[in-house]
């Protein structure tokens, strides 16, 4: 793998992890600010904040496959 490569998933994984952070921001949003009145949008948060911390943890997974192989 290239070191352009590399850096294109380094830079994805660093993405992947804004992401997650701003899904668990909202999170924490729901539970200190607007629970229990906002109960119903526990499973829409809870699911996008899951798919979020999935595909960070995806993301690592690809740079440290990557960075055995070189």
């Amino acid at each position: 793998m290239t070191h352009e490569e590399l850096k294109a998933l380094e830079k994805a994984v660093s993405k992947a992890k804004r992401i997650a952070s701003e899904k668990a921001s909202e999170m924490h949003d729901l539970v200190e600010d607007r629970l229990p009145a906002a109960y119903e949008e526990i499973p829409r948060i809870a699911q996008s904040t899951y798919e979020a911390c999935r595909a960070w943890a995806d993301a690592v997974a690809r740079l440290k496959a990557a960075e055995a192989e070189s």
